[in-house]
């Protein structure tokens, strides 16, 4: 979810403005619908959406449609682009409150068929002509470590705890800006508790934050793929001394890739080059995430199953790749879901001695769509 809270009256998206209740629209379903059937995605939005939202899909003026708000304007292609087509037609087909909006748009299942209305909104969604910015359809999943291609705006609170010889806490907060299509700024600032010895002498603080840069290198909704290359700088800003910090600053780039899979599967990688600025040994690692999207009913919760194998390797002679593997679920929390939270478990696979099992968790707000206490 990325576009509907910055327009409260998205809810009109596919009414037409046409506020007749829905046990008329059914009735005019019952009597057009063996010619309306063939009706294509233009003739659809023609005869039902634009006596509001205007032949050019940039929206008719208050004065003239006598709604408070503004309506929105889909040739707009950063709120054209970032939701994915189901979820425009869930709140079409069951009403505003489905998603947590407003019952002034009523539910037209009745009226307008599911295969209808999806092509109703792919003709809306071609009113934005910029083919640089990527579908929501290509924003998959959030894994717990194989950070995503797709540039959004967002929020994490990421919490791993370690266990056995490996015991502390780390709660990283993260915040993404999206810039114009392709690209992304993040800050991260980790929160570390950590027993660095004697027996139950701990210490905490801040660790050191990080700053990246990520750009989408390509994209394409029909192949079903989106690739990005991106740069993080982390600043020595945690306590080497009482282990809450490297010492020293690094940079960290890599490409990251998402692609399409039959069945609502989706797989997601990410290739790492680490490099210290105090001339130590830089790491290699590679992540990769694969996962199934599925919905609870036609359009209701999302819980999304997803395991990632995890693996690095530092460049000096003589080392050896740890691999991981993170079985994970993620679930979003509330109607509009743009709050979404993941529950999952790294477990070591090779280099087992003083690795001991991570449990990760999250909670990721999608601030473009709404408040925190919106959409309940």
């Amino acid at each position: 979810m990325t576009l509907l809270a910055r327009w409260l009256p998205l809810p009109l998206l596919l009414s037409g403005c046409v506020l007749q209740g829905t046990a008329e629209f059914s009735a005019n379903a019952e009597r057009e619908s063996p010619t309306r059937s063939g009706q294509d995605g233009r003739t659809l939005y023609q005869n039902n959406c634009a006596t509001c939202h205007a032949p050019d899909g940039r929206g008719r003026p208050r004065d003239q449609v006598g709604f408070d708000y503004p309506l929105p304007d889909f040739t707009d292609c950063s709120y054209n682009s970032r939701e994915q087509s189901p979820d425009w037609v869930a709140i079409a087909h069951q009403g505003g409150p489905i998603r947590g909006f407003t019952p002034i748009m009523p539910a037209f299942g009745d009226a307008l068929t599911t295969a209808e209305l999806s092509r109703l909104v792919e003709y809306i969604r071609a009113f934005c002509t910029d083919r640089n910015w990527p579908r929501g359809e290509l924003n998959f999943p959030a894994a717990q470590i194989t950070e995503k291609a797709f540039p959004e705006d967002e929020a994490l609170i990421k919490t791993a705890i370690g266990s056995g010889s490996t015991r502390g806490a780390e709660t990283t907060f993260i915040v993404e800006k999206r810039l114009g299509s392709h690209s992304q700024l993040e800050l991260s600032i980790p929160w570390l508790q950590v027993d660095i010895g004697p027996p139950g002498h701990w210490e905490q603080g801040v660790g050191d934050v990080a700053v990246a840069f990520k750009h989408v290198l390509g994209h394409s909704l029909d192949r079903g793929y989106i690739v990005s290359a991106a740069a993080e700088l982390a600043l020595p800003t945690g306590d080497a001394d009482r282990g809450l910090g490297s010492g020293t600053s690094s940079l960290e780039t890599f490409v990251a890739g998402g692609f399409q899979l039959p069945a609502d599967f989706f797989l997601q990688t990410r290739a790492i080059y680490t490099m210290p600025f105090d001339g130590a040994a830089r790491e290699a690692a590679l992540h990769m995430a694969f996962g199934n999207m599925r919905t609870q009913g036609p359009f209701g919760r999302q819980w999304n199953p997803m395991v990632e194998l995890v693996g690095a390797r530092t460049l000096t002679s003589g080392a050896h790749a740890e691999w991981d593997w993170v079985p994970q679920l993620q679930v979003s929390i509330n109607q509009r879901q743009h709050l979404l939270f993941n529950v999952g478990v790294r477990l070591p696979l090779t280099q087992r001695a003083g690795r001991d099992p991570q449990y990760l968790a999250y909670l990721l707000w999608d601030w473009y769509d709404g408040g925190l206490l919106d959409g309940w």
